[in-house]
């Protein structure tokens, strides 16, 4: 007989999954919460939602157009949060640079994508004028930084973030994009060769916010994420979108805390001041704060920490637990937009608590033992592929 469809109402209008989706619905939930930017200014949802009309409308004046690559280079920060959304919702594409890249490598992926405007902070801004002599492409440049602007600077910018975002006016009349359509890039460096770049769609990150939102909502003892948690990202956002916890966090209306560079005393005092719950790590970094805890610091055991990356060891997740930490092992690809499976407790040995044993919706799973090892690995085929490169993205 074949597959049976129901006939559309007149007037009917296909609801598309663009991440614009994701901002409108945390402005219309009013949560009262606030975001914490990297230079210490706070502000509420209502005014993150105008100033991501500001930036829209600041980047088309610099002759921003669908399908153009915006790249970022700058700390884990409120404008990051802000490029997250208004760069795709202008139906161009978020390229995040990873600057812990050579310049070299950073030179290839600018290339290889064809950005035309940068956001850099100004701790790069030598890296940026020896690009800029080097990839002609480059055109536009906007400069942020958390402090006092530098006195001089080695290239001409278009102005700086906050100043540009003060006399833009804050509505942009966005239209609705394809959910297909590309909304961020980056470049991955777990091969050989060059850096590889991963492409993702709106319709990709907006089923992955929903599929983490639905792992983490489900913790069987709450110590996953929650409308009454305090976000604080500690994963750099120029690699797989922090792992998509913005995005979430965004869409959940949750008090967001943005650090900037990760100073391990600046993190922990952060945590305390602002009451964080929530956060997201691999395990150098985890165990970085760890070496850093003082007196001053409480263990009330609120704190939970997905850990990714690599293998969590046991000895750092009781080393974390000693703190009143819940350090959750979660395991994930580049290519997967990356959380595939986070570990769920149970009240479980602390060795099945440190397994990243709960698949995410929307994937299928299995374990293999391989060959080349008396170890097992964990083999997840995602229900939603992501083109593994840029350049097949582009022709696609």
């Amino acid at each position: 007989m074949g597959l049976r469809y129901a006939t559309p109402a007149e007037g009917h209008y296909d609801y598309p999954l663009h991440v614009g989706q994701l901002l409108r619905s945390a402005l219309e939930t009013r949560s009262g919460q606030s975001i914490l930017g990297s230079d210490g200014r706070r502000h509420d949802y209502p005014e993150f939602g105008r100033r991501v009309h500001r930036l829209a409308n600041v980047l088309t004046a610099l002759g921003v157009s669908p399908g153009d690559v915006v790249a970022v280079m700058d700390w884990d920060s409120h404008r990051y949060q802000e490029c997250y959304f208004a760069i795709p919702m202008l139906g161009a594409v978020l390229q995040t640079v990873n600057v812990r890249l050579s310049p070299e490598q950073i030179a290839y992926t600018l290339r290889d994508t064809g950005a035309r405007v940068v956001v850099f902070h100004a701790d790069f801004a030598a890296l940026v004028a020896q690009l800029a002599t080097q990839l002609p492409q480059l055109e536009r440049f906007v400069l942020t930084h958390d402090g006092q602007p530098p006195a001089s600077l080695p290239l001409a910018v278009a102005g700086e973030y906050e100043a540009l975002l003060a006399a833009a006016e804050d509505r942009h009349a966005f239209v609705d994009i394809d959910e297909r359509a590309l909304a961020t890039t980056f470049h991955t460096t777990g091969t050989t060769g060059d850096p590889k770049a991963v492409a993702f769609s709106h319709r990709q990150l907006v089923l992955h916010t929903l599929a983490v939102g639905t792992t983490l909502g489900t913790q069987p003892e709450g110590q996953g994420l929650r409308h009454g948690d305090v976000y604080m990202p500690v994963t750099p956002m120029f690699h797989v979108h922090a792992w998509g916890l913005p995005y979430l966090a965004t869409l959940l209306g949750l008090k967001q805390v943005y650090p900037g560079r990760y100073v391990p005393a600046q993190l922990l005092r952060l945590r305390r001041e602002e009451g964080v719950t929530f956060s997201h790590c691999v395990p150098t970094i985890l165990q970085m704060l760890l070496d850093a805890f003082g007196p001053e610091d409480p263990v009330d055991r609120r704190w939970t920490i997905i850990v990714g990356g690599s293998v969590q060891p046991r000895a750092l997740h009781r080393a974390a637990a000693a703190k009143g930490i819940t350090a959750l092992s979660g395991y994930g690809m580049s290519e997967t937009a990356p959380v595939l499976s986070i570990a769920r407790s149970f009240a479980a040995p602390g060795a099945q608590r440190a397994r990243p044993s709960c698949a995410a919706p929307g994937t299928r799973s299995r374990w293999r033992s391989c060959a080349w090892s008396t170890r097992t690995c964990r083999h997840c085929r995602p229900m939603a592929s992501t083109r593994a490169n840029w350049s097949r993205a582009r022709r696609g």
